[in-house]
């Protein structure tokens, strides 16, 4: 089975949320079980000096806007996966980040530049451009890739699509009067297509158009279905209801593992849990925390966005702190948010600490070292940090959505003997509701007994990506068994083609 993944980012080389450590792990975890896994990604400057033993596939020519556009294919470290990489350096050839300018404001042709990603996918598909190689499986992740699922009805290709929603807040929104830069018929920008409200949705191209739609825990997939979490399309995925399912994620156990993770201050296993307090003592000294041992180190690694709930975490600090425990913080995004991590940091020295801005090697530093993590989000998808904290014996204390609920279950005495509670919970949009569990939190982290069979319980489940892959795997296969291929096919992109 041959699975072409179509994404704007992987780990370690262009990362800007969870969308990259899936990409990065899931079609290796998919070629293990024999899967001819491959991957399609923009030519960001990090992936072209990343890509090794590179050889130009096709000249595209001009296309999308850009004068010349080239299909180089190598492998990335790490990966050890054949690789398409887009060359376009007029689209892609950029700093800031995949989407957004350095002072955050979105690109304003990445119309162009993700509806080139989509239109090569399908080039890809039909063997136009790279005859040694044709997806059976087009895997689309995120809005970014979201095109592809039309670019391949428009063509009655004979790939099938799967594609991901990874966060259904960001939905890849254009103006309409951009439809003819990407070359499809009217049809598909009205509102049976890609029109949403006046503009075009590359998310909802993906909605509206993949054989088969999965998300990345199976309540979210429930939630995109209501007015509460559908953010206007929830009326879309209901009318796929029969089209969609939530495979949870997985984390890569090689790169998150105690065990053997060179950047931390001592190793440590669920059998051997000595370590994790020297973690913590390295951790205290670099962030200027007080270096005691019996404070419950609370963890935030995050966005600092509305969605992540940072808010009810800075609502509830005072209730924190006078429970005893000390805070760090990682991550960035609002302003407002950023500057009130920093003045928290700054009136209440030795107790919070704000790291702003993502260190990834920090990050590793920061899950070992804390006692407990916080994910207090409005909505979330899934979630990894949690994912993190279980896997390194630091206990989460989650709001009860999305993958968060699927993967966190509240400590009770009774659940905690059944070996079943792995954190805290709480359900409301409210600080008091977190502040409770934090206080339950750090109640049952005072008793050495119930800390380490909660961290115990954490770390030997398993959150690998070999379930999901094999998830993966079974509905790659019912699509090729029930929906029979209709014809390959070729055509120019917008702005010309040469060759291929």
């Amino acid at each position: 089975m041959r699975v072409l993944h179509v994404a704007a980012e992987v780990y370690p080389h262009v990362k800007t949320g969870g969308l990259a450590d899936v990409v990065g792990a899931l079609p290796v975890a998919q070629a293990h079980l024999g899967i001819d896994a491959r991957l399609l990604l923009p030519g960001m400057p990090a992936l072209r000096a990343a890509l090794e033993a590179p050889r130009i596939v096709a000249d595209v020519g001009p296309a999308f806007g850009a004068a010349r556009v080239r299909l180089l294919q190598g492998r990335l470290a790490r990966l050890d996966l054949p690789v398409w990489l887009i060359d376009a350096p007029l689209l892609y050839d950029r700093g800031g980040n995949p989407y957004h300018h350095a002072d955050g404001s979105e690109w304003p042709d990445n119309l162009q530049r993700y509806g080139l990603l989509g239109w090569v996918a399908t080039q890809l598909a039909s063997g136009a451009l790279d005859p040694d190689w044709a997806p059976d499986v087009v895997h689309a992740h995120d809005w970014h890739a979201g095109i592809a699922c039309a670019y391949l009805s428009a063509h009655a290709a004979t790939a099938r699509s799967v594609f991901t929603v990874h966060n259904l807040a960001y939905q890849g929104l254009f103006p309409h009067q951009d439809a003819a830069l990407l070359g499809l018929s009217s049809r598909f920008m009205s509102s049976a297509g890609l029109e949403f409200h006046g503009q075009l949705s590359f998310m909802k191209a993906g909605l509206k158009f993949a054989d088969h739609i999965t998300t990345v825990s199976p309540r979210y997939a429930k939630e995109m279905a209501t007015p509460e979490f559908g953010h206007g399309l929830d009326g879309v995925v209901r009318a796929r209801a029969g089209a969609v399912s939530g495979i949870l994620n997985g984390i890569d156990t090689t790169v998150w593992n105690p065990a053997a993770d060179p950047l931390l201050a001592c190793r440590y296993d669920a059998d051997s849990l000595e370590g994790k307090a020297q973690c913590k003592s390295a951790l205290q000294a670099e962030a200027g925390l007080e270096p005691l041992q019996d404070a419950p180190l609370l963890l935030a690694l995050s966005r600092l966005t509305h969605q992540k709930g940072l808010d009810l975490l800075l609502q509830a600090l005072p209730g924190w702190l006078a429970l005893g425990g000390q805070l760090v913080v990682q991550g960035s995004g609002d302003a407002a948010l950023e500057q009130a991590f920093r003045d928290a940091a700054q009136a209440h020295p030795g107790q919070v600490a704000a790291f702003i801005g993502y260190d990834e090697q920090r990050a590793h530093r920061l899950v070992a070292g804390a006692d407990l993590i916080a994910v207090p989000s409005r909505f979330e998808p899934c979630g990894l940090t949690q994912l993190y904290g279980l896997r390194y014996g630091t206990l989460p204390v989650v709001r009860h959505v999305g993958g968060l609920a699927d993967t966190v279950q509240e400590a009770s005495v009774e659940r905690l003997d059944a070996l079943e509670g792995n954190g805290f919970v709480f359900d409301q949009d409210d600080p008091g509701a977190l502040l409770q569990a934090l206080d339950r939190a750090a109640r049952a982290w005072r008793n050495q007994d119930r800390r380490s069979t909660l961290q115990r319980v954490g770390m030997r489940q398993d959150h690998s990506w070999a379930a999901p892959a094999r998830a993966f795997a079974s509905l790659y296969g019912s699509l090729l068994q029930a929906l029979p291929g209709i014809g390959s096919f070729r055509a120019a992109p917008p702005g010309g083609y040469r060759g291929g």
